[in-house]
């Protein structure tokens, strides 16, 4: 039987720093629509999921997710765990892929070399980010719906219900209630510097620079060298990475 394996990719139009900013366009395309066109191109992925959530304003990117032939669900604003269990549940997956809207040039070639390895070694949970080497924007998480489920049976902390895998992490490798196997990919070299995605004006100032010039088809590899060879970095450096979970981590 063939392995399903859903793409959850989590949308809003909600952000403090930068509203709407997955619906901003570069030559026509907004970058929600070109973060999907890539996603496309996995060849590993049986189903896209555009996770929204309920509110009003969000009711655009669950209807541009069907009009562009993308599957779309609505959800908690706050509870992202729960929003993403509630889109896969009736799937019949085998292993969900978490990855965000805001990361328009994540690079589906990356994406299926995870999974492959996920699949292929059978760990709970497998993400380049666990140590952050790549560049933040290129962040990809597989694991298991089984781990997901767990996930959302346990957890309880803030953290654990805004951002979804928290709790895979706070229980791996024999720590925890609920232990998980799991695994950093890792990476050549150490990229952790470079910003690919979209949180603040100048983060969208660097991606529209990066489109206009190299177009919306190049691997994650070429994008980040065509930065470093720029000296591009000074557009959108010294921006915290993570910062949304950190204050999730506060509130814990």
């Amino acid at each position: 039987m063939d392995i399903k394996t859903v793409l959850i990719t989590q949308a809003r139009s909600g952000s403090t720093r930068l509203p709407g900013k997955v619906l901003k366009e570069v030559n026509g395309q907004s970058l929600l629509e070109i973060h999907l066109e890539r996603l496309k191109k996995c060849t590993k992925v049986s189903k896209i999921i555009v996770a929204t959530t309920v509110k009003a304003a969000d009711e655009i990117i669950y209807n541009n997710a069907i009009l562009w032939g993308f599957a779309a669900s609505r959800g908690s604003e706050d509870d992202v765990l729960d929003r993403f269990y509630q889109a896969s549940k009736h799937e019949h997956a085998d292993w969900i892929v978490r990855v965000t809207s805001d990361c328009p040039l994540l690079d589906p070639n990356l994406v299926d070399n995870i999974i492959s390895f996920a699949q292929s070694n059978q760990y709970d949970y497998v993400s380049n980010s666990i140590i952050e080497v790549y560049p933040d924007g290129q962040d990809v998480e597989v694991f298991k719906f089984s781990a997901l489920k767990t996930a959302w049976k346990h957890a309880k902390l803030k953290s654990e219900r805004e951002h979804v895998t928290p709790y895979i992490r706070n229980n791996a490798d024999g720590k925890g209630e609920n232990s998980f196997t799991t695994f950093n990919y890792p990476c050549d070299a150490n990229y952790s510097h470079i910003r690919m995605t979209v949180d603040e004006p100048r983060d969208f100032d660097l991606i529209e620079h990066i489109i206009l010039k190299l177009g919306t088809k190049k691997s994650w590899l070429e994008y980040t060298n065509y930065i470093i060879d720029n000296n591009l970095t000074k557009l959108n450096g010294g921006i915290i990475r993570n910062e949304g979970f950190l204050k999730s981590l506060k509130k814990d």
